[in-house]
């Protein structure tokens, strides 16, 4: 089973990231209010960006290098995905 490294749009525009195992779990937690602290006061949300990873430490510090990237690396990032 993989990890992942995930991306929200929250309703303000603002980009969230995160890790888990399973995505689309993480992100019906999110929507329902009972996620995050940061996302339970954001919403709505929508999954802009996930990147699967082989084991959860990996996933971790590809979290941490995301969360290090400006703004306008992190929308380059979720465009390049989509390309």
């Amino acid at each position: 089973m993989g990890w992942f490294v995930y991306m929200l749009r929250c309703g303000d525009g603002s980009l969230y990231t995160g890790y888990t195992d399973d995505v689309l779990r993480r992100l019906a937690v999110h929507q329902s209010g009972k996620g995050g602290r940061y996302t339970r006061s954001h919403l709505p949300l929508e999954l802009v960006y996930q990147e699967e990873l082989p084991d959860k430490s990996t996933a971790l510090r590809r979290e941490a290098a995301i969360k290090k990237l400006s703004r306008e690396a992190k929308l380059a990032l979720i465009a390049e995905k989509k390309a």
